[in-house]
């Protein structure tokens, strides 16, 4: 399940990953990387948005979804 933006969260941040679907995963290296740039640079935009917990802080998992690729290639 989806999480919403939360700052307090984000401010704990220590990881990030991206998950990308296999009906998405078609895209070359560079549409990749920017795409996944792009969504972590403004993690409150991304459509599917989940903070994992850590021993540290907390994972920042982004699924890109149609949507954010619609948006941002």
């Amino acid at each position: 399940m989806a999480d919403q933006f939360d700052s307090y969260r984000e401010a704990l941040v220590m990881e990030t990953n991206t998950v990308w679907p296999v009906e998405l995963g078609s895209h070359s290296a560079a549409t990749r990387q920017k795409v996944e740039q792009a969504l972590h640079a403004k993690p409150a935009e991304a459509s599917a948005l989940e903070y994992i917990r850590t021993h540290s802080g907390f994972c920042r998992t982004i699924t890109v979804t149609q949507a954010d690729l619609d948006r941002l290639a």
